[in-house]
């Protein structure tokens, strides 16, 4: 299984879909499972749900640096 492609298709999921956002905060293991679809050995989705987690907040660091940059 590519654990990368996994993180970009629940990263993808979880910026459009407000309520699976919502389940990613409080429940991720379970949100991951929703989105992939298939039960993971613990070590891959805690792999998966950390990489996701990192995705999405280097991606708010980014639009908020690209923000101030415009005020500038």
């Amino acid at each position: 299984m590519d654990i990368k492609a996994q993180i970009e298709k629940v990263v993808e999921m979880v910026t459009k879909d407000k309520s699976l956002l919502t389940q990613f905060q409080a429940e991720p293991v379970k949100a991951v499972e929703k989105v992939i679809g298939i039960d993971l050995p613990d070590e891959i989705i805690n792999k998966v749900v950390d990489g996701v987690k990192s995705k999405i907040t280097v991606d708010k660091l980014s639009d908020t640096f690209d923000a101030i940059k415009k005020l500038f």
